[in-house]
């Protein structure tokens, strides 16, 4: 039972350890989880390194423990061959992680604790009150009557368990999956670039180590400057229009962005960039911004960040007087080039879902005008685009996207 999840784990690309696959099998042996759902809950936190790997644990869970209540320990550990499994720890571990098992006793010793995990339920229970069983009123089984049950799989007879594994029920957290105030955060948190800049506020152990040394002992402090984020944003967000129906996406991402990103320059526009932006919508036509006042206050070392849904005719950005508000004497794409020649670092943000992409020209001639750095907004999409405005080479495909 525990051997083939520790390998499905992995195979879904949650990269489990020997040490963390150890540690689970302590905490059960300690007792620490008296049931499915306890279980479910401490598997979780201890193999689970990354919010956006919660659904893909779920999907393993629910393979792995769908028909595992009420299953005879020798059953289950007869089942595994030892030479296939010695094969797959070879194809699977790396040698650190072999001589870890090999210091807890190697293979032999593994099955045997497997074993006395499992003996705590040594027989199958049919209508039982406690154990996990079926046609009962424990919470914990199939086909039984609690108000509060627990199934492990299955089909329900009667329908009235709370928590059922295949409904996944962080699914939203994959990677695929569209942003929320969850990971908003997690995810900007990775456009960081920390420099030691200003007081020398923080011990620096390793030469405070190597000054005492060299002291014959003595205590020699050495403090350098903290670490801090100095990442600096400059960021674009396309509002009004069809960008109505993603107010609320665009509000939690600003919001996170704002918590995250100390030097934080934020404007607004209308489908594409031209001559001028504003910062408050309510004051659009009365307090402007040129856009060549922002080309000229900001140096190349700032990141830009586009949001808009790129969704327009192309005339508007192709050609002067294309806008639909006003008559902008140059093409957006002229605007749109400044910007990209003047920051090197940048991506545009896109809340269209990326499978609609290809039925707008005018998400096309962004694309291409970005060097393919539009990404969609999901949580793989962002960490991509965060990743892009480090490194200036991460792009997205929208051909690779398969949904």
């Amino acid at each position: 039972m525990f051997i083939p999840f520790f390998f499905r784990l992995r195979g879904h690309g949650i990269k489990v350890s020997i040490r963390e696959y150890l540690a689970l099998l302590e905490a059960l042996r300690q007792g620490l989880a008296q049931n499915l759902d306890a279980f479910y809950l401490l598997s979780r936190s201890l193999l689970v390194k990354q919010e956006g790997q919660y659904d893909a644990f779920d999907i393993v869970f629910g393979q792995c423990f769908r028909h595992a209540a009420g299953a005879d320990a020798d059953e289950l550990i007869g089942k595994v061959d030892p030479e296939w499994l010695t094969s797959e720890l070879a194809r699977h571990l790396d040698p650190a992680e072999l001589e870890t098992l090999e210091a807890m006793g190697g293979l032999e010793a593994l099955l045997e604790r497997f074993r006395q995990l499992l003996e705590t339920q040594e027989e199958r229970h049919e209508g039982g009150t406690q154990q996990i069983g079926a046609g009962g009123t424990s919470p914990f089984g199939a086909d039984g009557d609690h108000p509060e049950g627990i199934r492990p799989g299955g089909e329900a007879a009667l329908g009235q368990a709370l928590k059922v594994w295949e409904r996944r029920q962080y699914a939203n957290l994959s990677d695929q999956a569209e942003l929320n105030t969850r990971n908003l955060k997690l995810v900007l948190k990775s456009l960081r670039l920390l420099t030691r800049e200003g007081l020398p506020d923080e011990l620096d152990l390793g030469a405070t180590l190597r000054a005492t040394a060299d002291n014959a002992g003595m205590l020699d402090l050495r403090m350098r400057p903290a670490r801090r984020n100095r990442v600096r944003v400059l960021l674009f967000l396309d509002a009004g229009g069809s960008m109505d129906p993603y107010i609320e996406r665009c509000s939690q991402l600003f919001t996170a962005a704002r918590h995250e990103f100390k030097h934080l320059e934020t404007y607004y526009f209308h489908n594409c960039l031209y001559e001028s932006v504003w910062r408050d919508n309510r004051r659009r036509f009365a307090e402007r911004t040129s856009t060549w006042e922002i080309l000229h206050s900001y140096p190349a070392d700032y990141r830009v960040i586009f949001v808009g849904d790129a969704s327009m005719s192309p005339i508007e950005i192709l050609y002067a007087n294309g806008s639909v508000e006003h008559n902008n004497p140059e093409p957006g794409l002229t605007w749109l080039e400044r910007i990209s020649a003047q920051f090197g670092h940048l991506a545009w943000i896109n809340p269209t879902p990326a499978a609609h992409w290809r039925f707008y020209p005018s998400i096309d001639l962004i694309r291409k005008w970005s060097g393919n750095r539009m990404f969609p907004m999901t949580v793989e999409g962002l960490q991509l685009s965060m990743r892009c405005l480090r490194d200036g080479k991460t792009r997205w495909n929208p051909e690779d996207y398969s949904t």
